[in-house]
């Protein structure tokens, strides 16, 4: 009797866990939900507020930023602008972002991920994300340990102390 009252003591453990487990944007609860900064007069939907559909225009749906060039002199030689739905409402409940790369000549995109999203022609999350790796490894806050950067990168430590004064907080 107390080996069956265990079981099931896992198997319920078990099922509240995977009911509680979610990766993933909310679900659209409507066709369109135009994000808004006006509480009084909107619906709260999906982190944002909603307009009002019968006051959705469709400049709520429209984006001019792409055909815009961006400044890539810097020392990648390439920049990236991101469009959620924080420049374009319209994207809210949708569950997508889309980005635009200008590259220089010899430009390149440094090693990065998405965390919260698959890149294609466009994010698959309403807000993915970017991380770039070398900010990430050796520009950290706190400090990834220089012994463990030495090791896994297998170089010398005067180069890992190089790498976190190129890429530090104080240069991002």
């Amino acid at each position: 009797m107390k080996m069956e009252a265990r079981i099931l003591s896992y198997i319920v453990l078990w099922a509240m866990i995977v009911f509680l487990a979610s990766a993933s944007d909310p679900s659209p609860l409507q066709d369109f939900c135009v994000a808004v900064n006006d509480s009084k007069t909107a619906v709260f939907v999906n982190g944002k507020f909603c307009k009002d559909p019968k006051l959705a225009t469709a400049n709520d749906f429209f984006y001019t930023g792409f055909n815009i060039p961006r400044n890539t002199s810097n020392p990648i030689g390439s920049v990236a602008t991101l469009v959620t739905v924080d420049v374009f409402p319209g994207l809210n409940t949708l569950g997508i972002a889309f980005a635009r790369v200008d590259f220089a000549r010899s430009g390149l995109n440094p090693p990065h991920t998405h965390p919260r999203g698959v890149a294609y022609a466009a994010f698959s999350s309403q807000n993915p994300g970017r991380i770039d790796i070398a900010n990430a490894v050796f520009g950290s806050t706190p400090p990834i340990s220089d012994d463990v950067l030495t090791k896994a990168f297998q170089v010398d430590q005067n180069v890992i102390r190089d790498l976190q004064a190129q890429f530090g907080i104080e240069n991002n």
